[in-house]
């Protein structure tokens, strides 16, 4: 493969991640917390981008409730725990209100939905929602994450006298563990960051500590809509 081959491929994996809305979502995500940090909740061209891109941000979301809501009419995977299926679709129930709610703060940020009081009301709602999402989010992880272990543990007894890393069961188990890992992270910070723009602890969660951890983990997202082929050069 020639350079400009192997240019060609790796900008199409450009395209790809781009073409997707969630990215393009994700990455403005990191704009928006970035200039939170910057701003520090001070009047500026930070806090100006902070609150365009948060609008913007909306429009991206329109309808998107519409997804959580098929998962929580969907079926969950064979053999998942009835408390995590549970925890699951509440986590589903949550998200998908806070979503549509969110449509609701957007129509009256436009000026569409004439009521601001209401539309303000409904946008803390909706701010605890995804709370309560994010928290229903770190349990559903914690859970799988214990499931994982156990099978690992299991799969390093079954392969103790060979090399466990030639065996495709086990390096896609702890491909799994790393995945879950990951968000649970992202969704134990998100709680934070929950409170954060809930202004629950002013003094401790402060706009920039707001920032500085939504941007992160709007950079775990970013990550995680990355191509697999991509994941994997990265890891």
């Amino acid at each position: 493969m020639t350079a400009l081959d192997a240019a060609r491929a790796e900008l199409g994996l450009v395209v790809l991640y781009l073409n997707k809305a969630e990215a393009r979502d994700k990455i403005c995500r990191a704009i928006q917390y970035g200039s939170k940090f910057i701003s520090n909740g001070q009047p500026g061209t930070a806090k100006t981008v902070d609150s365009t891109t948060t609008l913007a941000r909306k429009v991206f979301r329109l309808l998107k409730f519409v997804n959580d809501l098929h998962a929580l009419i969907s079926p969950s995977p064979k053999g998942t725990p009835l408390p995590v299926t549970l925890i699951g679709k509440a986590r589903n129930a949550l998200l998908s209100t806070f979503l549509f709610l969110d449509q609701i703060v957007w129509l009256g940020r436009t000026g569409i939905y004439k009521n601001k009081e209401r539309a303000e009301l409904m946008g803390r709602i909706s701010l605890f929602c995804w709370m309560g999402s994010s928290v229903c989010g770190t349990l559903v992880e914690l859970a799988e994450l214990g499931r994982l272990s156990v099978s690992i543990n299991k799969l390093e007894k079954e392969l103790k006298h060979v090399d466990k890393y030639e065996d495709e069961r086990y390096r896609n188990k702890v491909k799994q563990s790393n995945q879950r890992l990951l968000a649970l992270i992202k969704s134990s910070l998100d709680i934070v960051v929950a409170v954060g723009l809930l202004q629950l602890s002013p003094k401790k969660v402060t706009p920039r500590v707001t920032g500085a951890l939504g941007f992160a983990t709007s950079l775990i997202s970013c990550y995680q809509q990355l191509p697999a082929r991509a994941k994997d050069k990265s890891q």
